[in-house]
């Protein structure tokens, strides 16, 4: 079928309906729980509703005529203000904002502004919507976001948050400062008491702590107004942040208050108890300092109190620190400097006391490091030792040594053969087969068993039992020398010295330096007493005695006097590049 005609719609027809929808829409505007205005491109509001003006508590005829971005305060932030413009001049769809307003009794709110245009007309219209409740909720998160619950304090996210924004230089006004300061601690031995009482007994001493800290920020002279903070970073760290400080006194003041307080015994539901806590005191410019930065040597200065002994409060140290960078510098390029062929040997010479004639060498390694220079074994050996490279570093100057001392004897056969003593550490000795690695190294050099003379330390050498007792006797039967070094300086133990197949004994440079004329006071007699009797103890047990740090004829008299065998010091010269010893051996006479 056909579809019906529809009648034409009258020209009053039309009029009649734009009318009753025009009245609709007014209806529906002042009817409206949303706060609504018409205003007209000079921004002034044309027609306002019952629900703003019950929100800015005006009636709403009397908000006519009124410049609505006053009303609700669209023009005291520029970047709000230039898109408000534009929406009113047409250049802009809408906008949107939160702004807060004062009611007409006084109390605030917040509200969210929307402002569109209103079609086929140069006007807009502004809406208003209370979000108070919103943004409460909103604010309430926040806070459970941003605080510990256990304390109550800021917690790490927001301790972050304010302290970029205590670097921003433009937080700081005329007048001030512009310097920061940080105190951050930790409580010393609070695993033990979650251990031991409860974590429920540690949590509610965190809230005490929390509670002391606080009070010590609150006293006069520890910060600007609001300008410090006291946060709890994780289980027993706190930091201390103070804005506007006066410099590393206002900071050390602090951390002693603090430090006071915590000392003082507390007493958590009849149970009494003492704690102590280490803090790391970090005070600077603001300016060029970053948030990782300042932790990191934050933490590093805890760090260094928790090493000095606890219960104190340590400030950072730019030498200190650069030496730890140092050390970690190092420590990583150790490996890769074995590799990379950055170690050389020097060599000193062991000379006999009796004739002056040269009998040794010990064989010293140096790190020709390409930032730092040439490096002594202080500086590295350690570093070694704790990584775990020295076995690596060991065996290559095992091999190096032994592989010199044979090219001596090669190039000089008319001189008498030079044994070379070796340094080896305990872990040398744990973590690798020290005696195959020995015996492998003498059969590719070529160089006599009895021309090795390995060096431990007497700490390192008393008391060894198991696999280190079993690695030196196993060394001894292949001929190799075995010597303490250092000896005076450790345990002592003289009863070993009858067990252990040790050849030969290296007195501390210690007790020889005792043996000096220094400005006309004279050595002391017990230094040559004690030697004496090293050296006959050493003797009667088949061992032989060499003496370090010979620097004067004086000394090496004596040293010769009470029977010392040999003497290695600056006397008879320095460790020496390889070609020197070559020199030396020169100059012996020839064997017929």
């Amino acid at each position: 079928m056909p579809a019906p005609v529809r009648p034409p719609v009258t020209e009053r027809q039309a009029v009649g309906r734009t009318a009753a929808e025009l009245s609709d829409y007014r209806a529906a505007f002042n009817t409206a729980r949303l706060g609504m205005a018409v205003v007209d491109s000079e921004g002034l509001v044309v027609t306002a509703n019952d629900a703003l003006g019950g929100l800015l508590g005006a009636e709403p005829a009397g908000l006519n005529r009124q410049t609505a971005a006053d009303l609700v305060d669209l023009a005291t932030d520029a970047r709000t203000w230039h898109a408000y413009r534009e929406v009113l001049r047409g250049r802009r769809s809408s906008f949107r904002c939160t702004r807060r307003l004062k009611h007409a009794d006084g109390h605030s709110l917040w509200a969210e502004v929307s402002v569109a245009p209103v079609p086929d007309s140069s006007q807009v219209l502004l809406s208003v919507a209370d979000v108070s409740d919103r943004r409460e909720l909103q604010a309430k998160l926040r806070h459970l976001q941003m605080h510990d619950p256990v304390t109550r304090l800021p917690n790490r996210a927001l301790f972050f948050e304010r302290l970029s924004a205590a670097l921003d230089l433009s937080a700081y006004g005329h007048g001030s400062t512009a310097r920061i300061g940080l105190c951050y601690l930790d409580l010393d031995g609070f695993k033990a008491v979650n251990d031991t009482l409860g974590h429920r007994f540690g949590d509610r001493l965190l809230a005490v702590v929390a509670s002391r800290l606080t009070h010590c920020a609150d006293q006069p002279g520890y910060g600007r107004s609001g300008g410090h903070l006291v946060a709890r970073l994780g289980g027993d760290e706190f930091a201390l942040l103070v804005e506007d400080s006066s410099g590393t006194e206002h900071l050390a003041d602090l951390a002693g208050s603090v430090l006071a307080a915590l000392q003082e015994p507390f007493d958590l539901g009849g149970q009494r108890l003492s704690v102590s806590a280490s803090i790391g005191v970090v005070e600077r410019p603001a300016a060029g300092t970053s948030a990782t930065g300042l932790m990191q040597d934050a933490d590093t200065t805890l760090y260094w109190a928790k090493a000095d002994g606890k219960a104190r409060w340590t400030l950072f140290d730019p030498e200190r620190n650069a030496h730890r960078m140092t050390r970690q510098a190092l420590s990583s390029k150790l490996r890769p400097a074995v590799e990379g062929g950055e170690f050389v040997l020097e060599y000193q010479p062991l000379v006999d006391l009796a004739d002056g004639a040269l009998k040794g060498v010990e064989a010293l390694v140096r790190w020709d490091h390409p930032q730092f220079g040439r490096l002594t074994p202080n500086r590295f050996i350690g570093l070694a030792e704790e990584d775990g490279s020295i076995v690596q570093l060991g065996g290559w100057v095992l091999r190096t040594a032994c592989r010199q001392a044979r090219q001596w004897q090669l190039d000089h056969p008319g001189a008498p053969p030079l044994f070379v003593s070796v340094n080896v550490a305990v872990r040398q000795v744990w973590d690798s087969d020290l005696v195959a690695d020995v015996a492998g190294v003498l059969a590719e050099t070529g160089l006599a068993p009895e021309l090795l003379q390995l060096e431990l330390t007497e700490s390192a050498v008393m008391g060894s039992a198991g696999r280190p007792l079993q690695a030196l006797q196993d060394l001894s039967d292949m001929g190799v020398q075995i010597a303490i070094d250092d000896f005076g300086t450790g345990y002592s133990n003289l009863a070993y010295l009858s067990r252990l197949p040790v050849s030969a004994l290296k007195l501390d440079g210690s007790f020889v330096r005792g043996f000096r004329y220094d400005q006309g006071t004279h050595p002391n007699p017990a230094d040559e007493m004690i030697v004496e009797a090293l050296v006959q103890l050493a003797h009667r047990l088949g061992l032989t005695v060499t003496a370090e740090c010979v620097e004067t004829v004086g000394q090496a008299t004596r040293l010769r006097r009470i029977g010392c065998d040999t003497g290695q010091g600056y006397l008879y010269s320095r460790a020496v590049a390889p070609e020197h010893i070559g020199a030396m051996l020169e100059g012996v006479p020839q064997r017929g």
